[in-house]
């Protein structure tokens, strides 16, 4: 009987623990705060937090985001992986045939180079993906890799499963439902992101540039960085933007990046902000403000 009695109090003092630790999750409150900035919007919201490359926070994980202009960074490590492996110069040049140059897409690069038939370097093109998320230079990186399910297959390579790339900026523009097609869950692209920023394997001058042209990123500025101050952290990363589908509800408005904090500290996040019936001025605060709240949390910790 005595013995029984040990065992009982043993398993009651283990789930306790267990009960304890739970209840003492040091990014409960974190978690609670961004519910309630999402709370009553006319969207579908998820986020991933990665602290530290430990702490994890995820809020409607479950859903899958299409994820727009983000799947250029997806884009961007494969490219850096096929120059890598063939030795190839990220100043190598390419020709750029006018059959590339679509009049009805987002290209500053087709803006400034309107006639075509030139060779830029590749990491000229790079810039133009993930600095402007140029759709014409997005889609030539793609042939010249060998096309969307070289990408799909690498990214699926490094682990990251949850995660499909099976269309074109082209293809997308000339079928909104494509967007869709292009998906990942919060956390897989904050995985993603992890990888990018501690594996050794993608430490090399080609993820180097990466990360810098990451840092100068120029659009997206009302979203993850809105609220970081400039003179404290450093913060890069890629956006992705939608057109409103026949529903009249954006598609997806999304920013994925990595943040590195004045004492070394580090996070990544993601936010997908899908189908969407606010304005686009309340889909950017959503994402700074949940922004805010991280980097709060990540400061006072």
């Amino acid at each position: 009987m005595k013995k029984e009695l040990l065992y009982i109090c043993i398993f009651c003092g283990a789930l306790c623990g267990c009960i304890q630790r739970k209840a003492q999750n040091p990014l409960e409150p974190l978690k609670t705060e961004i519910r309630h900035i999402i709370k009553d919007k006319k969207a579908t919201i998820g986020v991933a937090l990665i602290l530290d490359g430990e702490d994890t926070l995820a809020v409607n994980n479950a859903e899958k985001y299409p994820m727009m202009s983000v799947y250029k960074f997806h884009q961007a490590l494969a490219v850096c992986d096929y120059l890598q492996k063939r030795h190839i110069p990220l100043s190598t040049s390419l020709y750029l045939d006018k059959r590339y140059f679509k009049p009805d897409t987002y290209s500053p690069l087709r803006d400034k180079y309107p006639q075509g038939n030139l060779e830029l370097p590749i990491s000229e093109l790079l810039a133009y993906t993930m600095q402007l998320s140029d759709n014409v230079a997005c889609d030539i990186l793609f042939d010249y890799i060998g096309g969307v399910n070289v990408v799909d297959e690498y990214i699926h390579s490094l682990g990251i499963n949850d995660v499909s790339i099976t269309t074109t900026e082209d293809e997308m523009h000339q079928d909104m439902d494509d967007c869709y097609k292009n998906r990942t869950t919060p956390m897989e692209a904050a995985n993603l992101l992890e990888l990018f920023m501690t594996q050794d394997s993608m430490k090399n001058e080609y993820t180097n540039f990466l990360k810098h042209i990451m840092i100068e990123c120029e659009t997206g500025k009302d979203r993850l960085p809105a609220p970081l101050p400039e003179s404290e952290v450093k913060i890069g990363h890629k956006t992705g933007t939608s057109d409103k589908n026949e529903r009249g509800e954006y598609i997806g408005i999304n920013d994925i990046g990595f943040v590195i904090l004045p004492d070394g500290n580090r996070y990544v996040v993601a936010v997908f902000v899908k189908d969407s019936k606010e304005n686009m001025e309340t889909n950017t605060k959503i994402i700074s403000d949940i922004s805010a709240a991280i980097y709060r949390y990540a400061r006072n910790r």
